[in-house]
């Protein structure tokens, strides 16, 4: 044990490059258990406090002993960036698997045969991907000298950030070879979360669990309510350059994070988006300017989360809440690593349940969509874009329903597609209403953060703390409630207007289909140039902060249908007055609806008078649509292809197309298809919203 320590703090101090640098409380005792024990061990601590090091150092100290190379399961492209960079430090040889590096795939494998790695990252998914699998994975299962698994808490459905490829993991373990160590990291897990995470390792009473107090003594936690987006955006315009530092800027939606970045560039602050739609090359660019304090903010959705690692980062805003404190507390986690003070400010929205309830039930699947892709797999692949034709469910949910398909043993991923392994399943009613129900609480407990009464009594990092069921949580005597308030809610005069006027932008663009979908049983190709509709405009997203709200309220289930607000035509009218079309329309056509006859019919007419321009009337059915909005591309073009008839006179210049919501975009397709074939010179689609 002496001999192992002594050599375990050699490799500690090159690590951090200190001569006087020591082990935290647990990460001797985690590294002895997998070294000297060759144990299975769950670590839950706090971010910052070094679990990367207790698995570089084991990683070392057992190759020294002749053990093969370390498997690191990691979920993020950025997460495994830092990881490489900081096993660099230590002397690691580490390398990743991921889909940003296929041209290296050779190399590694190479550098594995040759036995000149030490660490090997890859993602979840790469585990299933059958080259991978079947190919690859045996060979390296067979000489693995450490498992370790990052941010354990995936593995579990209990978990803020389940994922169903993380429940392999199981399997991946079963297979390993007896005596080879296995180590599972997070800073988020509850006890609900540690009990099946360890039952995933083996169980509790064969895995080790190290867990330390989770406070970070170095945040500044405090709330902030504000009356709507307008104000916070007034808040962020006029405080942001008093936070201390660079840091990130959470907000819920892509849109949310593109808007808010926009508006405070145009400000003069040098911020960028991060989104889950921003391109690899710039998500890295910018995480790189922000470790260099090359940026004042990242406007970040989740998609920056999980072991991005700038331990100076001084300060983490929210512009809305996560849905529940322990996926909270994983954010502001980036913040104040190894700095004295960084400063927390939540500034909650009454949008937050509505998007919460959208999230909470969509990585569940529902009994009726899983039936349905069983009953479409044999034991002849088929494509996920083929399935897709086949059920009737949208790619990234289908995609999403068959991991947890595959993880329950009922399809396997193989070359060319997906089969069906002929094993009884049965959907978990009983598990899914629960974790639905856990969900929900966790919504209940954020609502709860928010409201906590000033005092000690309503210390907000203890609040966390105890969420996460450590029990060593005290008040933290920092907080809003516990110091008071350290921020001022002061809005300034410009930055309420500049915040106004951002939020009232309209124009987003619809871009024209050039495709029919693949597997389509109507049309299949190119869509013949002179049959394509032009660039079209909506009036905004449904997810955009500004106008988004009015249009999901116009567009809610039980919302009855009515002719537009005034306010609503001139918003509309400023859209056209900025589209810059290369030729103006020479009249207005408005689709047939089902479900908002008033609205579309106002909004044309209301458009036509604005324009001076003639209102030709409504499309007629030469049969009606089946079934409602939404589903996938094949299944709605299905639904209204050679659905509508031209009952007048459209030939001539372009005629603009009036819509409520473009969702797949097939009906402005297919409308504009028919309009042209009737001799129109154009189609310019208008839609209110943009899903």
């Amino acid at each position: 044990m002496t001999d192992t320590r002594s050599a375990a703090l050699a490799i500690l101090r090159t690590l951090v490059g200190r001569d006087d640098a020591d082990f935290h409380d647990g990460q001797f005792e985690a590294i002895s258990a997998l070294v000297d024990d060759a144990s299975r061990a769950l670590v839950v601590q706090r971010t910052g406090w070094g679990k990367s090091a207790v698995y570089f150092v084991a990683t070392l100290l057992l190759r020294q002993r002749g053990a093969g190379p370390t498997i690191l399961v990691s979920p993020l492209l950025a997460l495994m960036r830092d990881q490489i960079a900081a096993a660099s430090r230590a002397g690691v040889r580490a390398v990743a698997i991921n889909s940003t590096n296929p041209h290296e795939w050779a190399e590694i494998q190479s550098r594995l045969q040759d036995d000149s790695v030490d660490v090997l990252l890859v993602s979840p998914e790469r585990l299933n991907n059958p080259s991978f699998r079947e190919t690859q994975l045996p060979a390296l299962v067979g000489r693995t000298g450490l498992l370790v698994v990052d941010e354990a808490h995936c593995i579990s459905d209990w978990g803020h950030d389940f994922r169903p490829d993380y429940r392999r993991l199981r399997d991946l373990i079963a297979e390993l070879p007896n005596g080879v160590p296995v180590l599972a990291t997070t800073a988020t897990a509850n006890s609900r979360v540690v009990a099946d995470v360890a039952a995933q390792l083996g169980s509790a009473d064969t895995v080790r669990t190290i867990r330390g107090p989770l406070a970070r003594r170095s945040l500044r936690l405090g709330v902030l309510r504000l009356p709507d987006a307008a104000a916070r955006l007034a808040w962020l315009l006029t405080h942001l350059n008093e936070l201390p530092g660079s840091g990130i800027i959470y907000t819920l939606t892509v849109s949310a994070a593109e808007d808010t970045a926009r508006l405070l560039r145009d400000a003069g602050h040098d911020v960028r988006a991060y989104t889950g739609q921003t391109d690899t090359a710039e998500r890295q660019d910018a995480e790189e300017a922000l470790k260099r304090n090359e940026v004042k903010a990242l406007v970040a959705t989740s998609a920056l989360g999980m072991g991005f690692d700038k331990p100076d980062l001084g300060f983490v805003l929210h512009l809305g809440a996560p849905s529940s404190p322990v996926a909270y507390y994983q954010q502001v986690g980036r913040a104040g690593r190894a700095t004295d003070n960084a400063d927390v400010v939540l500034l909650p929205g009454p949008e937050d349940e509505a998007i919460w309830n959208f999230f909470a039930t969509a990585s569940m699947p529902s009994q009726e969509r899983a039936e349905a892709v069983l009953a479409q797999l044999g034991d002849q692949p088929l494509s996920t874009p083929a399935l897709e034709a086949r059920v009737n469910i949208k790619r990234t949910p289908l995609e999403l329903l068959l991991k947890v398909l595959d993880v329950d043993g009922a399809v396997q991923k193989v070359q060319g597609g997906w089969v069906s392994t002929g094993r009884p399943w049965q959907y978990d009613r009983e598990r899914y209403e629960h974790i639905a129900a856990e969900r929900k609480a966790e919504q209940q407990h954020m609502l709860d953060y928010e409201a906590l009464p000033a005092g000690a009594s309503g210390c907000r990092m203890e609040f966390l703390q105890r969420s996460l069921d450590d029990d060593t949580a005290t008040p933290c005597g920092r907080c809003d409630n516990c110091a008071g308030a350290w921020f001022s809610a002061d809005l300034g005069v410009d930055a309420a207007a500049q915040a106004a006027s951002s939020l009232d932008r309209v124009g987003v663009p619809i871009d024209p289909r050039a495709q029919w979908p693949t597997g389509s049983a109507v049309a299949r190709g190119n869509i013949p140039a002179a049959e394509r509709m032009l660039e079209g405009r909506a009036l905004a997203r449904l997810t955009d902060l500004g106008w988004g709200g009015t249009l999901r309220s116009l567009f809610a289930i039980d919302a009855p249908d009515a002719p537009a607000s005034p306010a609503m035509l001139a918003a509309c009218v400023r859209v056209l007055a900025g589209w810059g079309w290369a030729e103006r329309p020479v009249g207005v056509v408005a689709m047939p609806s089902r479900g908002h006859p008033l609205l579309i019919d106002s909004v044309a007419k209301g458009l036509a008078t604005a324009g001076k321009l003639p209102y030709l009337g409504s499309l007629g059915y030469a049969h009606p649509p089946q079934g409602g909005p939404g589903g996938n591309s094949a299944f709605r073009l299905a639904q209204v292809f050679d659905a509508f008839e031209v009952p007048f006179d459209v030939t001539g210049g372009p005629i603009l197309l009036v819509d409520d919501l473009a969702d797949s975009r097939w009906t402005l397709t297919v409308a504009s298809r028919q309009l042209l074939r009737a001799g129109a010179g154009g189609v310019l689609p208008f839609a209110l919203a943009l899903r």
